[in-house]
């Protein structure tokens, strides 16, 4: 789903194609009044139908795909010959039943072989058994990186996910000739490889869980082993060898720009998202603006803008643009046009993304080119058609539903609500950009939450706003490609130029996500998309009626605005949360560690970050966190400190400290780097140490000197150990320590007072010590772990242990964040999702 949810933003707001070309809405709003008449719906049905077939039949049985395809085609040619040629309505009506019902069957057909790949030959019954095999394949899309993430306590090791169709397998002493798609987990070298590059790969095979991207659901997944570079049988195509020099000259020309610029720009022009990083992917999701580093039809709008000028003016002598400018005529500026379709497919890889991309220039470039609003949408039933046919997969991508649902929105909504925004006073250029970017979320938003569970509330105004930098940025993003492979420190002057309208654009989505209502959580899967939908069909309707009384719609537009922004004493009014007086605070991070000790207003101890930034930026923002005099890391599992980027984001911190046991070292030099990165001191725990914050005070009970001979479970064990003090409130955090190291914490500190907290220790595993337990006398219990974690933390055990002294508990996973109020004498927990709790 990662991968399918990856390619939401690929049309999802498109109001960069709309506002540089407007073919669809703006041009034929201004320039195109005397096309009146309604849209040319005829080839809408059968390339609806197509699609719809294909799709069902890419996984369904061939007896029952081959009885479907041969009755629909009966059934056509039944219509065909019965029609009445005397009666014109009869015959329009059956000559138009036969060719849906030509469509779907030839969809179904087409898709039944393509999707037969995926069963034929004998790699899913190996992948079934596990078996080891040596596969020779042919790699058809980029690799990508598999997408960084957090198992257990450790960071999953970097691997490259590749993309191919198998050609050979030998499995013992059997080599079979096949032809079937698979995907390759493989060691980063692999990163490098063009598409139509044929490998040799040895691994063992296993049952794909989902599809491997944007092509074929793969019929195995062959996971290589070691380091090894790939061992290559034959090089790449000249075609791709081509497309790899430009797309590395504009790597190269970026290479000397700030980080986010030289991220963005590669994926703004060519889709090479290669160098972007996780929390600035995350941003662009957040926002709806994934498009920008996806190649869509947006890209080729600008450049065929920049070619041909304003669609409204394609067919008349003021017509704009560097063709006009040049004296090219008309047709011949077709033909340039189309030119420029084929290098862009060229450049940007000739993968399904790139020829939906196509498809939807093509489409652009006809209104160009005829300034006819209405041969549009046939023009896109057609493209749709066609690219069904030839790549039935297509049929359940969901990028490819959002480019069409996006596209669709702009020949048929946008022209409609552009022209009611200017009927009411609205500019027409700001009219233009407000009707396509709401009109392509309201169609889209839906799928985006069958896929993500999520909608954004922000998605609108971030593509408005980021919108202006876009073709700019494209244009010299593909100056400096053009360039880069003849003259690179040419090519690095547009780049630098570029550089500034990109780091505009990632500003905006860093700032769009960063606010606390930026995303809303939404019911997934069919019943929330119908859900969704008819909210958008409502929020339509009443923003007719809004429209007519400009009172009401700054009302609404307020209380949109303050449902993104949620400041903080609002929210608390409304939510509860965080609640008054709160003395201590476990974060819901997953299967992580995030705990917060209040001290003072807006300023708190943070005692460990969890696995990912997001998830503990958000808790803290929640809180109301501002400053972080001390952030305490007991130890440098994944789940404690790979959310330290959220953090040190957008807050004075003063101090990290961390256990002296610095393994295992990639994560302690990740907190290093991040910590020099931010400017922020590291300094180094030790036992005995005591420190105070007004009310809040904290003493280390652990680890002691010489941690390293004594850690027998490794880094848990060396987790620091905090007594905590705090307004009469008194808690103890364990960290991840194991029994071994609970024992000797015990008999270390003979004298540990009874608590009114306990942080149980490892997320509530079995291992625990009931000595230590029993002595401190908990009223509470916090267990800080992750829904449908595969460890089975917490432990039944654990717990029923807990509660059978009398200890109240509470749990991440079912209760959500958790909020510690009162003194030693009254102790209240408050679950954010769950309300008051024991």
């Amino acid at each position: 789903m990662t991968a399918a949810v990856s390619t939401v933003g690929t049309a999802a707001t498109v109001g960069t194609a709309a506002t540089v070309g407007t073919a669809a809405s703006g041009g034929a709003v201004r320039g195109a009044a005397g096309e009146a008449g309604p849209p040319d719906l005829r080839l809408v049905a059968p390339a609806v139908a197509a699609w719809v077939a294909a799709a069902a039949a890419l996984t369904a049985t061939s007896w029952a795909v081959a009885a479907a395809a041969g009755a629909g085609a009966l059934a056509a040619g039944v219509l065909l010959a019965r029609g009445k040629p005397g009666r014109t309505a009869g015959r329009g009506i059956a000559v138009a039943l036969a060719a849906v019902l030509l469509c779907a069957a030839a969809g179904a057909a087409v898709a039944a072989l393509r999707g037969a790949d995926s069963r034929r030959g004998p790699l899913p019954g190996l992948a079934r058994r596990h078996a080891e095999a040596v596969v020779e394949a042919t790699v058809t899309a980029d690799p990508r990186a598999a997408r960084p993430h957090v198992r257990g306590a450790a960071r999953a090791a970097p691997a490259a996910v590749v993309e191919a169709e198998a050609v050979k397998v030998t499995a013992g002493r059997v080599t079979t000739a096949v032809r079937t798609p698979v995907l390759l987990i493989a060691p980063p070298s692999w990163l490098g490889l063009l598409p139509s590059t044929r490998v040799r790969a040895e691994g063992r095979l296993a049952v794909p869980s989902g599809a491997g991207g944007s092509g074929p659901l793969p019929a195995a997944v062959l996971r290589i082993g070691g380091r090894e570079p790939p061992r290559i049988v034959e090089g790449p195509s000249a075609v791709q060898r081509v497309a790899g020099r430009f797309r590395a000259g504009l790597r190269a020309a970026t290479d000397g720009l700030p980080e986010d610029p030289r991220a963005l720009l590669p994926g703004l022009v060519v889709g090479d998202t290669s160098r972007v990083p996780a929390d600035l992917d995350e941003a662009f999701r957040a926002t709806g603006m994934t498009h920008l580093l996806a190649v869509s039809g947006s890209n080729l709008a600008i450049l065929l803008a920049v070619f041909v000028g304003p669609p409204h003016l394609a067919a008349r002598a003021e017509r704009r643009g560097l063709a006009a400018r040049l004296g090219v005529p008309l047709r011949a500026t077709a033909v340039l046009g189309a030119g420029l379709v084929l290098g862009f497919v060229v450049v940007c890889r000739p993968d399904p993304s790139v020829l939906r991309a196509a498809a939807c220039g093509l489409v652009l470039l006809l209104a160009l080119g005829t300034g006819r609003r209405r041969s549009l949408l046939p023009a896109l039933a057609a493209a749709v058609l066609l690219l069904v046919l030839y790549d039935p997969w297509l049929a359940r991508s969901p990028g490819f539903l959002l480019s069409v649902l996006a596209t669709g929105a702009l020949l048929t909504l946008a022209p409609r609500w552009s022209a009611a925004l200017q009927r009411r006073g609205v500019p027409p250029r700001l009219a233009e950009a407000l009707a396509a970017a709401a009109a392509a979320e309201a169609v889209c938003a839906p799928v985006v939450a069958v896929l993500a569970e999520r909608v954004s509330l922000v998605a609108v105004p971030c593509n408005l706003l980021a919108e202006a930098a876009v073709a700019p940025a494209t244009v010299l993003g593909f100056a400096a490609l053009a360039v880069s492979p003849v003259a690179l420190p040419a090519a690095e002057w547009p780049a630098r130029l570029a550089s500034w309208p990109a780091s505009w654009a990632a500003g905006v989505a860093r700032t769009g996500a960063d606010l606390p209502g930026a995303e809303l959580a939404w019911p997934g899967g069919w019943a929330g998309g119908l859900l969704l939908a008819a909210a958008a069909a409502a929020a339509v309707l009443t923003a007719r009626r809004l429209l007519r009384n400009p009172w009401a719609g700054a009302a609404c537009a307020l209380l949109l605005l303050v449902a993104v922004v949620r400041p903080a004493p609002l929210n608390r009014a409304v939510t509860g949360w965080p609640p008054p007086g709160w003395r201590l605070a476990v974060c819901d991070v997953g299967q992580g560690d995030a705990l917060v000790l209040a001290a003072g207003e807006g300023q708190a101890v943070v005692v460990d970050a969890g696995p990912e930034p997001r998830a503990v930026d958000r808790c803290l923002t929640a809180l109301g966190v501002e400053r972080i005099p001390l952030v305490l890391l007991s130890h440098f599992h994944a789940d404690h400190v790979d959310g330290l980027p959220g953090v040190l984001r957008g807050r004075a911190v003063g101090e990290i400290e961390t256990t002296p046991f610095a393994e295992p070292a990639g994560q302690a030099a990740f907190v290093r780097r991040e910590a020099g990165r931010a400017h922020v001191p590291v300094t180094t725990a030790r036992a005995g140490e005591r420190r105070r914050l007004g009310d809040l005070a904290w003493e280390v009970l652990w680890p002691p000197a010489g941690m390293s001979a004594v850690a027998e479970e490794g880094p848990n064990d060396a987790s620091v150990t905090l007594l905590v003090r705090s307004g009469g409130l008194t808690a103890l955090l364990l960290g991840d320590l194991e029994p071994p190291a609970q024992q000797a914490l015990r008999e270390a500190h003979p004298g540990l007072p009874a608590v009114d907290v306990l942080k149980v220790a490892h997320h509530g595993s079995a291992h625990q010590d009931p000595e230590l337990i029993r002595g401190l006398r908990p009223r509470l219990a916090v267990v800080s772990a992750g829904a449908g974690n595969p460890y089975g933390h917490p432990s039944p055990r654990t717990l029923a242990a807990l509660r059978e002294q009398g200890t109240a508990v509470l749990r991440t996973d079912r209760d959500g964040p958790v909020a510690v109020t009162g003194s030693g004498a009254t102790v209240t927990a408050v679950a954010e999702d769950r309300g008051p709790g024991p």
